[in-house]
Formats: C-alpha cells, structure tokens, sequence
C-alpha cells in the first residue's frame, strides 16, 4: 500500500495556553481538578499555579498528526490516515498558563505492508522544556 509519506517528515503546531483553554478543557472533559481551575487551590500546592490538562497537552498533538495525514493524502496515499492511538504518553513537566507549547510529530517507521506509520511526538515549551513525549500509530484504511 502507498502511504504518501517518507521517514523523517515532520509537523508542528505552536500555541500559547490561556485561561480560556484551562476552561474550555474542564468543560468539554468533565475534569474539574481544582489543580487545573482553581487558582487559590493550585498556588498552595509545589506547583504554585494551575497546571494545564494532560489532555489539553496531548491534544495539540492533534493538528500535527492531522497535518501529516493531509500530506500523505497530497502524496499519493491509498486509503485514508486515521489515527490508531498514542502509545507510552509522559507528562514529564507541568504546562501553566502564559506558556507557549510546540508540538512536533516526526514520522519514524513507515510499514506499507500493514498500512502503518509510527512516529515519535513531544510537546516542548518555548524554553526547550519537554512536558510531553509520546509515539503514535496511524493506519491507513481502505
């Protein structure tokens, strides 16, 4: 099956995190922590403010891996990209608001036998600082 892709091809999506994406992902994940939205909660904690969703992090990985889908699709794929999931996600440092996250997506393994990508993903802060790694699988159906 022709995937569209090549090893190496990578994506990135920047955003600085608000008050309003704190919020927005309490309300759409139904996760209330006072850690994530409670201001005078979370600065008598080691953290000393609020600390961003670990779903609100992993999320932005979302619009790298659709970008590479959409790449692969401009390549020639046979089939369509969906994503299969993400594997050994790490939260290794907190994000708070105010902070601007990168995250990159950098296809590693292509399987056209089974239709597969692997590629290895991580959300940095601007200074360098890795919160998140992760590796994700996608399939390409049909």
């Amino acid at each position: 099956m022709k995937l569209g892709l090549e090893a190496g091809v990578e994506a990135r999506f920047r955003k600085t995190l608000t008050e309003r994406d704190f919020l927005l992902t309490a309300e759409v994940t139904g996760d209330h922590d006072p850690l994530h939205v409670d201001a005078d909660y979370a600065a008598k904690t080691a953290f000393g403010q609020r600390i961003a969703h670990g779903a609100l992090v992993l999320g932005l990985l979302s619009s790298t891996a659709s970008a590479i889908a959409h790449r692969a699709i401009a390549g020639g794929a046979q089939g369509v990209p969906v994503s299969l999931g993400y594997e050994r996600v790490r939260f290794l440092a907190p994000a708070f608001i105010g902070d601007t996250l990168e995250a990159i997506y950098r296809v590693e393994v292509l399987d056209a036998a089974r239709g597969r990508s692997e590629a290895a993903c991580e959300v940095r802060k601007a200074d360098g600082t890795l919160c998140l790694a992760a590796r994700h699988l996608m399939k390409w159906v049909g």
